[in-house]
């Protein structure tokens, strides 16, 4: 997915260490640290499980990856009224991610924007990978 179809665009490209470079052929996003490439995806969620997303998003770091790993992590579907939009560097050492929902006909933010560098990405990334 393009970033520039995100609700949570202009916050990633406000992050100090993400660049948005725009070409003819389309939007590239880089973690400048690393020059790492970055993947937008969004994915859609149950009410159910989109609230589980949400408490989830809402734990600290610390507490994320015990809680994954014991109940494991929410399960996707088709299409939902839950929107979880994520951006993440090929390398692993960034990741973003904002939860909406669809409510008169556009989305609402569930969540504040949780961006997280190096092993702290790691674990939030564990949402969705």
């Amino acid at each position: 997915m393009s970033i520039k179809n995100m609700e949570m665009a202009e916050a990633i490209a406000n992050n100090q260490h993400i660049a948005v470079k725009k070409s003819f052929f389309g939007t590239k996003v880089i973690y400048q640290p690393s020059q790492s490439p970055v993947a937008c995806d969004v994915y859609e969620y149950s009410q159910a499980e989109g609230d589980r997303m949400a408490r989830l998003l809402r734990l600290p770091l610390s507490e994320l990856a015990a809680e994954l790993k014991a109940k494991g992590r929410p399960t996707p579907t088709a299409v939902g009224p839950m929107r979880l939009e994520v951006c993440r560097s090929k390398d692993g050492l960034f990741c973003a991610m904002q939860l909406f929902q669809f409510a008169d006909f556009k989305y609402h933010a569930l969540t504040e924007l949780l961006a997280c560098e190096d092993s702290e990405a790691q674990t939030l990334a564990q949402l969705v990978i």
